[in-house]
């Protein structure tokens, strides 16, 4: 898969939520994982990241909104329940991406979601645990990015291996000067 993603949470408070969301950020393959305006027990995280996904993943930790920091080109993707968000399924992710979740029993600050490039929602009937939406948008991203076998028309999986991938001559945009035929080479050519 080509780019990269991080995964943040803001406003988090409950330390198992954290290292659920890092652990699965880790399996996934994220670059990086990160809070903004976080208040819990770092020591109670480890709990439930048992990858130990800080020691794999680098981790950053923003006090404030005005204190986070992206790479360059990276867009930062709201992950909300409101009116006018993109459904996930009909999300195109960009290929440099930093995904932020709401903390717990709230939402994104309206400073944050005026921040974003994008916003997206899961669509469901109501909110559900911050690590469980971050592993689904992880989920997404891998399979709508990622390189798999097609679906099968039927029930079940794919019958025939993916087949390699195949590279052809180069594409020049604009013609290549040696279409037709490359040019003459002088006799006395390198003396």
């Amino acid at each position: 898969m080509r780019g990269y993603f991080g995964i943040g949470i803001q406003g988090v408070s409950k330390a198992y939520n954290v290292g659920n969301l890092f652990r699965t950020a880790h399996a996934f393959g994220a670059s990086f994982v990160y809070t903004v305006e976080a208040n819990y027990s770092r020591y109670k995280w480890n709990k439930t990241d048992t990858s130990k996904s800080i020691d794999h993943t680098p981790f950053y930790s923003f006090p404030t909104m005005d204190d986070m920091m992206l790479p360059q080109g990276c867009a930062l993707v709201g992950v909300e329940l409101t009116e006018d968000a993109i459904e996930l399924p009909s999300f195109r992710h960009p290929t440099k991406a930093a995904y932020l979740l709401g903390p717990e029993r709230s939402s994104l600050s309206p400073a944050i979601i005026e921040r974003c490039d994008h916003i997206i929602k899961i669509p469901m009937k109501f909110c559900i645990n911050v690590g469980t939406a971050g592993a689904l948008v992880m989920y997404d991203r891998v399979q709508s990015m990622g390189r798999f076998a097609d679906r099968p028309v039927r029930a079940g999986g794919p019958t025939e291996p993916l087949a390699a991938p195949t590279f052809g001559a180069p594409i020049f945009r604009h013609g290549s000067p040696f279409e037709d035929s490359p040019p003459e080479v002088p006799d006395n050519w390198g003396e």
